[in-house]
Parts: structure tokens; sequence; C-alpha cells
């Protein structure tokens, strides 16, 4: 099978960095428990504002948080669809790994598309009297004693520590040889130095964390529902492309059909679930498809963001889905038709 050497380092090296984002990212979140919410009540503006920036930040956290917020009430519909524009889901860590200049830009874009849109939605379904579904009793997040980040009992009882903590910190450990080492292969320095110091912050959150926090949150979470899926759809997304480049011309189909690919991107941005975009993001990693295809797809798809919803009011989410798929797919033309 061709290159399925280099496929597999590729595979876990972004799902390194994946993980030691994933536990930056939740630690963060914690960090700031209340303060996020507490913000967001105000005025219409500030709501599509604070919901697109959550959107916009790495994972499906912030998608999360806005699910949760819209349920309640806090957020407007054109709020929800902004920060579901604004998202990447898991696929974004990915793709600060691959090429982070363009990933910030593309961020921004989406941060910037999303406060417009957000707009444009709540003006469209009033002009149209579409009725919405809204408030739910949803729980927030724990603020348990046992979950704060910083514990100093936890560092005290490190020479008795707990399984979980001692197969993290092997774990982080050894990702810490091999990329000092330089075992994988990174293309650049700056590369290696990044994830050195990103895996040390989560080497040092594993010491410092309560037993709590590392079960729940790095473990239950991160680990069992993230990880494993954020491996497997890259490994299979690298994989599919260097057969289809081996085997099939997928270059020029790519750019030979580059409509038909954009709107492609916007269907399987529908599926609310990380993973089925991956493929558009390994696509443009390797210059097959051009930046409005790219673009496409990271507009309309919102990585699981979507599934809080869509457990409690299918009709909502349909409609999120379909705004954001209309809009996407406008401003993807527009690129495509700018030479982008």
């Amino acid at each position: 099978m061709p290159g399925l050497p280099d496929t597999l380092e590729h595979a876990l090296t972004i799902t390194v960095f994946v993980f030691v984002m994933m536990i930056l990212i939740d630690y963060i979140n914690v960090l700031t428990q209340g303060r996020m919410s507490s913000a967001i009540k105000g005025g219409i503006w500030r709501q599509y504002l604070i919901a697109s920036f959550l959107g916009a930040t790495p994972g499906c956290l912030g998608a999360f948080m806005n699910a949760s917020l819209y349920l309640r009430g806090v957020l407007s519909f054109g709020a929800i669809v902004g920060g579901m524009i604004a998202t990447s889901g898991d696929e974004a860590y990915i793709m600060l790994t691959l090429f982070p200049r363009i990933a910030f830009l593309l961020f921004f874009l989406l941060f910037v598309f999303g406060i417009v849109f957000a707009w444009v939605s709540d003006k469209a379904t009033a002009v149209f009297h579409i009725q919405l579904q809204q408030e739910c009793e949803l729980s927030h997040l724990h603020t348990d004693e046992e979950c704060r980040c910083f514990d100093l009992k936890a560092v005290k009882k490190l020479p008795k520590m707990s399984l979980l903590r001692l197969l993290l910190l092997i774990i982080l450990s050894s990702f810490l040889g091999i990329f000092g080492a330089n075992f994988l292969k990174l293309e650049q320095n700056w590369m290696r130095i990044t994830f050195i110091t990103l895996v040390s912050l989560a080497t040092f959150i594993t010491i410092t964390a309560p037993d709590h926090y590392l079960k729940e949150h790095i473990w239950v979470h991160i680990v069992k529902k993230h990880l494993w899926r954020v491996f497997l759809w890259t490994f299979f997304s690298l994989l599919f492309i260097n057969i289809a480049l081996f085997y099939w011309n997928l270059e020029e189909f790519c750019k030979g059909n580059t409509l038909w690919m954009l709107l492609m991107g916007g269907l399987i941005g529908l599926i609310p679930e990380s993973g089925p975009h991956l493929i558009f993001v390994m696509m443009y990693a390797r210059g097959l498809i051009p930046f409005s295809v790219f673009f496409t797809s990271c507009f309309v798809q919102d990585g699981h963001g979507m599934l809080p919803l869509f457990s409690y009011t299918v009709k909502d989410s349909l409609l999120i889905k379909m705004f954001n798929l209309l809009f996407g797919l406008g401003v993807g033309v527009v690129f495509f038709l700018l030479g982008w």
C-alpha cells in the first residue's frame, strides 16, 4: 500500500498535537468557568460577537457552550447560526498543525462572517415569521471544588500517584522524548519547539491537576470520546488521498470540477460530526483544492457542536444547518469567482 509508514507517522504526529491542544483548551475552559457566560448577557451585537468568538476557538467546547446558551434563551437564533459558522470543530487543531498561518486567517474570516450572518439570520427569521423553540434546562459545567485546575495537594501526592496519572505522565514524557530527539520528521524546527512547549504544558497540567480532573476531563472526555476518532479519521483520510494520488489523478479531477467539489464540501459539512470534513482539510493541505472549496466546507461544518441541539430541537437544528449551507455556498461561489 503506497506511503503506509509515512501516513501512519503523519497521523500519529497530528493526533499527539490534537491531544495536547485539547488538554490546554479544556484547562482554560475550566479555569475561566462561569465568567464567559456572564459576559454574554447584553445587547444583540454582544451576543453575535461572543458567540462567533466562542465558535472560532479550536475544538467543540465553544460550540457546546453556544448550544447551551441558546437552549437557555441567552442567545438569539442569529447568534447561534453565527457561532456555528465560526466553528471548525476538532479539525481546527489539525489545521494549526498543517498550515497555521492560513488556519488563523480562516478562523478570522469565519469569525467575521459569523457576526455578519448572525445579523442576517435574525432579520430573516423576523421577516419570514419563523417559529423557534428555545429555553431548556441544561446543566452547567460543574464547579465542584474537586475539579479545580491547580491543586497543590496533587503535587504532594505524586509519590503515591494514581495509575491514571502515572500512565498520562509516561505518555507525555514519551512524546517529549520523541519530539526532543526529532524521531518524527517535522518539517521545520519551530514546529518541534512548539510541540515540545505544548507537551511540557500538558505535563504540568497532569502533575498539578486533581485525580477527578484527570479522569473526567482528560481520560473520559478527551481520550475516550475524541482522540481515537481523530486518529482514525486522520489516518484514513491521509491514506485515501495517498491511494487516490497513486492510482487515480485526483488532482486533475479536483481542479477540473471545482464547483462540484465546492457543492460537495457544503453538503458534507451538513453532517453533525467531526471527521468527514477532514478529507477537505487534507486535500487543501496537499494543494488539491482551492481555498474557496476548503472555506465552504469549513463554513458549513461545525464538528459535533450541533449534537446537543439535535437532541432537543430537530427543527431549529435543521434551520441552522440550512442557513449555514445557503450562506456558505454563496460565499464560496463569490470566493471562487474571485479566483481564490
